[in-house]
């Protein structure tokens, strides 16, 4: 399957906005998604069918997390899976205003917003601030610590920039602290060594559609013996921790897509992904006056090539890559709809002219030479008619 096929002939450079779904997953989903499929909670043999189904569907999900099957949770995708955990924690161990968080600046926010309603129920959240490349220093969470902390967040790898938190160290110090360690793991689970269980994570978020699995689809891993209170109340469904009918074809989608990504990591396809992503980054900064990668360029995700322009704002910038038929974004698109400047990127000490200037290009299954080639030919131009229609900006 080529880039010209699927997605379509556009030089799609927005995996991490919205992967298209895999076709192998597609078919495994269909005879679900039709006649002759129960409900999981049914005590019938279709219903018994459903449950082995979901079954199936955790261990999948649980080789890729490197964590036990029991410990998987499905949800309706990574935002849920996020503040189950900040909110799930926190909550299920008395009384919030008792309670302290720590989180990086540049948690995704979904998390930062979950930290925010905590403070809200009165509970006291630390932001460990991040390098000018987006790191966590495990000092500064070492420092951060107090004796009422519940939970330390730290997400694998920044979602607008790329680069790679130091989990090992991280979870060094909560292990020692004996505080609970959730990992967003979405956009670095497939493609960088990341085992939950051995590495000493408590917590770990995944999403189905960053898989390439079904949208709407995802889960969160928990340790045994953690202890979460549920956000949804209902039948008991995930062994209580989240209730409703499970999304049984979605289930089977994601266990279907974490089965491939493990396939993927073992056929070089990272190394793949981060030659392109090599080529891109270093081709803008020859070809770009005043252009340069955000985030760090050694510890970054193999798909992920973000750059900051001067002189431009990244909207006509978009507007214009669209017309010319590549797909690109600013950083987060759950952000995106508020139309704020980048705490990301502030976080980082970015100067502000650069902020509006931030492209990030994620690439997937389907990316090649082809889609690299479209935007080094068709960015620079655009950049520059920009910078001319604009020459007090620069």
């Amino acid at each position: 399957m080529s880039a010209e096929t699927l997605p379509g002939p556009r030089a799609y450079l927005d995996y991490a906005g919205f992967a298209p779904v895999d076709p192998r997953v597609l078919a495994m989903m269909r005879p679900f998604l039709e006649a002759g499929i129960g409900n999981p909670s049914a005590p019938h043999s279709l219903g018994a069918e459903a449950r082995e189904a979901l079954d199936v569907a955790r261990v999948k999900v649980a080789r890729l997390v490197g964590g036990t099957a029991s410990g998987v949770l499905f949800t309706s995708g990574a935002t849920e899976a996020n503040n189950l955990a900040v909110r799930g924690v926190v909550t299920a161990n008395g009384d919030p205003r008792a309670a302290h968080v720590v989180a990086s600046a540049v948690e995704h926010v979904s998390v930062l917003n979950a930290c925010r309603d905590l403070e809200r129920l009165g509970a006291r959240v630390t932001l460990v601030p991040v390098d000018a490349e987006g790191h966590v220093d495990p000092a500064d969470v070492q420092r951060a610590l107090r004796p009422d902390t519940a939970l330390v967040s730290v997400s694998a790898a920044s979602h607008e920039v790329g680069t790679l938190e130091p989990l090992e160290g991280i979870a060094q110090v909560t292990r020692r602290a004996g505080v609970p360690l959730h990992v967003d793991a979405v956009g670095a689970l497939g493609r960088v060594p990341l085992a939950a269980e051995s590495l000493g994570v408590d917590l770990l978020t995944l999403s189905g559609n960053d898989l390439y699995g079904p949208p709407g689809t995802g889960a969160l891993w928990v340790r045994p013996g953690v202890r979460l209170r549920p956000l949804v109340l209902g039948g008991a469904q995930e062994a209580g921790h989240r209730s409703g009918t499970e999304n049984l074809p979605g289930i089977v989608g994601l266990g279907v897509a974490a089965d491939l990504m493990r396939g993927d990591a073992g056929h070089g396809e990272s190394e793949r992904l981060a030659a392109l992503r090599d080529r891109l980054l270093d081709g803008l900064a020859a070809s770009i006056p005043g252009c340069r990668p955000s985030g760090s360029r050694r510890r970054r995700l193999p798909q992920h090539a973000s750059v900051l322009l001067s002189g431009v704002k990244a909207d006509g910038v978009l507007l214009d890559l669209d017309l010319a038929g590549v797909t690109a974004s600013t950083g987060s698109a759950c952000a995106s709809l508020t139309q704020m400047p980048s705490a990301t990127l502030r976080a980082m000490g970015v100067c502000p002219d650069e902020i509006q200037g931030a492209l990030c290009m994620t690439l997937g299954r389907w990316s090649s030479a082809v889609d690299v080639d479209a935007v080094l030919e068709r960015l620079p131009p655009i950049v520059a008619r920009l910078r001319a229609l604009s020459p007090g900006e620069r």
